[in-house]
């Protein structure tokens, strides 16, 4: 009985032994979002060094810590590259050997963006342009393998894409957006401002008649409502000003109606001590005799209460005394009552 007892733990130790060598020494599948899987042959690679596990377990690779290294890693001598070096074996850095660890064809991969649909890269068209050679992009520096998601501001400065797409060596990514976002059509933008009517900017209308380029970015990031302007920072020639200035076209200021559809100034209440009392600024009145730019911004700036003159101050023709001036366009402002109606 105690022989019979002592051959089965024989055989269970050795099944078990057996089990355990053959889910150590299975095919690892690294798996890639755009491309086919990369096989590890353990049964290849225990021929090679006469199963000694040990010659990677556990100082090239901590089986209780799976982490997964980039190519750029690699070549400094960890994971793979700690054989694959060149010395021992072929050189995870040799450009043509990528295909013996990554078969089959990379895909094409598609980029959804908020706002501006999908812009698509072709690793077939790229590779056919650079005849195969994949580390004009996966080198470390343009494609890390964990490079977080970057703008087009980033790009123009030389970050992945705009590596290669600098105007130079191919089409820059600053104007030429339709050609990796097929199909793209910029929405319209619409500034909602406090007080007045809102401002829509159309791009339909602008890229009729203008490429992107002049605008993107040297005048606006790609990111809507960065930065915001003032009608007198336009004035300056900032914003849409560098265009609307009327010359190139109508200004931007003085043709308020055009961009604020709707627009409708309401009445200003200027508060005065007693026994003056309160004075109310009608736009509808002015604006039948007037036009936006005859006030704004030579004499008053957009934003109400952002100067103050006294009586005296618009006797000397400041404020409301540039028209209501002795002999001027209108009655004087020494003709309180005229707006004063409580005096």
């Amino acid at each position: 009985m105690q022989k019979r007892l002592s051959l089965f733990v024989c055989a269970v130790v050795l099944f078990t032994a057996a089990c355990a060598g053959a889910a150590e020494t299975k095919d690892i599948r690294f798996t890639f979002k755009n491309s086919e899987p990369v096989v590890f042959s353990h049964e290849f690679h225990l021929q090679k060094y006469h199963n000694r596990c040990k010659v990677c377990h556990d100082g090239i690779y901590n089986l209780s810590k799976h982490k997964r290294y980039t190519m750029a890693e690699m070549e400094t001598t960890k994971s793979c590259g700690g054989c694959h070096s060149g010395i021992k074996a072929f050189s995870v850095s040799s450009e043509k050997d990528c295909i013996r660890c990554h078969k089959g064809k990379p895909r094409d991969i598609t980029y959804r963006i908020k706002g501006l649909g999908e812009a698509g890269f072709s690793h077939s068209t790229h590779i056919a342009k650079t005849g195969g050679a994949c580390r004009g992009c996966h080198n470390g520096k343009v494609i890390t393998g964990k490079a977080k998601s970057v703008s087009m501001a980033e790009m123009e400065k030389g970050a992945t894409c705009g590596a290669c797409h600098n105007g130079k060596k191919i089409f820059a990514v600053s104007a030429n957006c339709d050609r990796c976002h097929k199909g793209m059509k910029p929405r319209d933008i619409v500034f909602t401002l406090k007080g007045v009517a809102p401002a829509t900017f159309s791009h339909t209308v602008h890229t009729a008649a203008y490429t992107c380029k002049e605008c993107h970015t040297k005048l606006f990031p790609y990111k809507a409502l960065v930065g915001k302007s003032t009608m007198a920072d336009m004035d300056k020639g900032k914003s849409c000003g560098a265009c609307h200035n009327g010359k190139d076209v109508f200004a931007s200021s003085g043709d308020c109606a055009k961009c604020h559809k709707g627009l409708k100034p309401g009445n200003l209440t200027y508060m005065v001590p007693k026994p003056e009392g309160e004075v109310v600024f009608s736009h509808d009145f002015h604006l039948q005799s007037y036009k936006c730019a005859d006030c704004h911004t030579k004499v008053f700036p957009y934003r109400f209460g952002a100067t103050k003159a006294t009586m005296g101050d618009m006797e000397k023709g400041k404020s409301c005394g540039n028209c209501h001036g002795k002999g001027k366009d209108a009655f004087d402002v020494d003709d309180c009552t005229k707006c004063h109606k409580k005096m």
